[in-house]
């Protein structure tokens, strides 16, 4: 197995399923915690090792270290195996997910940015989606026809304060997600609602399903709900751990063995449902036109990514996350993807958009 972003959290909980079930590591690459991943080379001895800037080389303990894109993309090629798990951060995950399925491997994708902002130039069967609620979907739909799917939000940190003082948290409070441990650009989509965002348009390529929505849930426990033509619809519940998801997509259906403890219905209290408003959660004003139009989503992405980078090193306020990506989205909405290169342009324009937008809001 190949698995790209081996530190992150996603990464982390591949590496504990492949120790449950006794998978072979292939390859390690990672950001700049060498520390993490020297621990994760003396327990798993990958062939190969791939670290995001060469002055780290000398510093990984091992001896065939390749560095950036060109080292992934490298060792995607030279790997035998078969399955390649992609949890890497953000645009930079594009091209190792593209590279993956024309060299014909299974791809356990948890870079939602790929689909995002390039689903229309993807080859779906190719792609196993790790996360709960593309999970969830998975594993709910039968021969049944779909009528709507819709998932779950746990609301994020800013769902209960109010909406007068959400204009004053700082990155320190974005980061406090209430149910799950996550990196810090993916809690701060989810306190934007920019996550759930993707999610749902990562849906609608994994499943082709148009008719899609989501809710709050603030407990995590239901992660997606289908509606069926026949007026039933189904939940799936589990606990708020990414190990279940990621071992059916290492897994398949070879799962024969107790993931996660069951949820105890009796003790998990009530659960309850709210729409996601607009007024607190800017971002999804756009969603039925991102859906519409999910050529839109480079526009998105790229905007949200120079945001949250600016929001996190404290240049903008939080509520400015949300303003430069309306902005930019307004600005290039009538985009059309004609081919998979014209992502890269439109991904650079949008940036020097946004980055000029900050001192305008």
């Amino acid at each position: 197995m190949v698995v790209l972003g081996s530190t992150g959290s996603i990464g982390i909980n591949v590496l504990n399923i492949a120790r449950e079930f006794h998978l072979q590591i292939e390859v390690l690459c990672a950001g700049e915690n060498v520390q993490l991943l020297n621990e994760q080379i003396k327990e798993f001895h990958p062939k190969y090792v791939v670290i995001s800037k060469k002055e780290l080389i000398p510093m990984v303990e091992h001896k065939n270290v390749l560095f950036g894109m060109n080292g992934i993309l490298e060792v995607i090629n030279l790997s035998k195996s078969t399955l390649v798990v992609n949890a890497l951060v953000g645009f930079l995950g594009l091209r190792p997910t593209m590279e993956t399925i024309r060299c014909g491997k299974k791809l356990a994708l948890a870079n939602k940015e790929s689909l995002v902002v390039a689903g229309k130039f993807t080859d779906i069967s190719k792609i196993v989606p790790i996360d709960s609620e593309h999970f969830a979907i998975w594993y709910l739909m039968n021969k049944r026809s779909i009528d709507k799917i819709t998932i779950t939000a746990s609301g994020g940190p800013f769902r209960d304060v109010d909406i007068d003082t959400i204009k004053d948290m700082k990155a320190k409070d974005a980061l406090k997600h209430p149910n799950w441990s996550m990196g810090k650009k993916i809690s701060i989509d989810s306190a934007t609602m920019t996550n759930k965002l993707f999610e749902l348009l990562e849906a609608k390529w994994l499943f082709g399903i148009n008719n899609l929505s989501a809710l709050i849930e603030k407990k995590s426990i239901i992660h997606a709900l289908i509606d069926f033509e026949d007026g039933s619809t189904t939940a799936h519940f589990a606990g708020t751990d990414m190990k279940l998801p990621i071992a059916y997509a290492l897994l398949g259906d070879n799962v024969k063995k107790r993931v996660l403890p069951n949820i105890n219905l009796s003790e998990i209290g009530n659960i309850n449902f709210k729409k996601i408003q607009t007024k607190r959660y800017p971002i999804w004003q756009i969603k039925d036109e991102v859906l519409a139009h999910p050529d839109t989503g480079v526009i998105v992405n790229a905007a949200n990514e120079i945001a949250v980078e600016k929001f996190l090193c404290g240049k903008i306020g939080f509520l400015d996350i949300a303003k430069i990506v309306l902005k930019s989205f307004e600005k290039f909405r009538d985009i059309k993807l004609d081919r998979f290169e014209d992502i890269f342009d439109i991904d650079k324009e949008v940036r020097e958009y946004a980055n000029k937008s900050l001192g305008k809001n």
